[in-house]
């Protein structure tokens, strides 16, 4: 597992006509036996990230409106990047009613995104910063909670550790929406389903970033058949903005965010009273939504002067 270095209810990302990458080689770059070569690994490998005394700060994107670029663009006052991880929001988990199974999907947008690696994802790990991309259900009854076999959790599995690899991400992160369990002559949720899908992602991800959006079916499902995923998450985050809610998961206080904040919309006040809070009760993430392109330091400078004692400096 690495080393630990959103949201409110939203639209849907759209299922518009590109499709998710099929199946490539199993696992990641940095795992040994992947079978093949992927475009990955003619990358640079991403930087160590910035020592930074406080908790991780992290950063989701919605890149149907906004650049990833953004969020390199912030920094303390000695220099630090203001952001430890960036979240590529978001690609979605679709249902073919043809094969009756699950697969990966990416709107134009997210697709754009990962075409574009060299501009929107490798300049932010060359400054240290961690890039993972979200999975968010998209209305057609496929989630993470309700894969009907381990060889199905398994095979999706594969297909978002493949996508690591070819686009020389850092891990992927689960948001359990919007996936409208049952239509399509889908499955309920099960107990199984999300358990199997953790464990064959870890697996074939030893070293990346797998985090926990902490909302839906396969939220409360990480135990089953004496197995408990939960130590196999690197992050878990409250999914509801503006509010103070400790994930319900076994993991130390240095891998949670019980804070939850939107950028521009969560009132500066509240911003700070959250930060402040995490570092007082020891928490070791702050979790924030929605960076846009406009200069947002004085809303970043709310938490930051909590978070590091530092006010936020903007570079355009």
């Amino acid at each position: 597992m690495s080393t630990p270095v959103r949201k409110r209810n939203r639209v849907r990302t759209g299922a518009l006509a590109l499709t998710a990458v099929a199946a490539l080689a199993l696992g990641t770059a940095a795992t040994a036996g992947a079978s093949g070569a992927t475009d990955a690994e003619a990358a640079p490998a991403p930087a160590a990230a910035v020592a930074k005394d406080g908790p991780t700060s992290v950063a989701y994107v919605e890149v149907n409106n906004h650049s990833m670029r953004n969020v390199g663009k912030y920094t303390l006052a000695d220099g630090d990047n203001v952001f430890d991880v960036a979240v590529i929001f978001a690609a979605n988990i679709n249902y073919d009613t043809n094969s009756k199974s699950a697969y990966l999907h990416f709107n134009e947008n997210v697709q754009r995104v990962l075409d574009n690696a060299d501009t929107e994802i490798r300049p932010l790990q060359e400054q240290g910063i961690k890039v993972v991309l979200s999975v968010l259900g998209n209305h057609e009854g496929a989630g993470f909670a309700n894969f009907p076999s381990q060889e199905a959790a398994s095979a999706f599995a594969k297909e978002m550790s493949d996508t690591v690899a070819e686009y020389g991400l850092d891990g992927i992160d689960f948001d359990d929406e919007y996936a409208d369990y049952g239509n399509n002559g889908t499955g309920q949720p099960n107990d199984s389903s999300f358990v199997h899908l953790v464990t064959a992602l870890r697996a074939n991800l030893p070293d990346k970033i797998i985090s926990l959006y902490n909302i839906g079916p396969a939220a409360s499902r990480l135990s089953y058949g004496g197995v408990d995923v939960s130590g196999k998450f690197d992050y878990a985050w409250n999914p509801y903005y503006g509010t103070w809610q400790v994930p319900g998961i076994g993991l130390p206080k240095s891998q949670l965010s019980p804070a939850a904040v939107e950028i521009g919309r969560t009132s500066q006040s509240t911003v700070g009273s959250l930060a402040g809070r995490t570092v007082s009760e020891g928490y070791g993430v702050f979790l924030t939504y929605n960076l846009d392109g406009n200069d947002r330091s004085a809303d970043v400078s709310a938490f930051t002067r909590e978070l590091y004692g530092s006010d936020a400096v903007y570079t355009p």
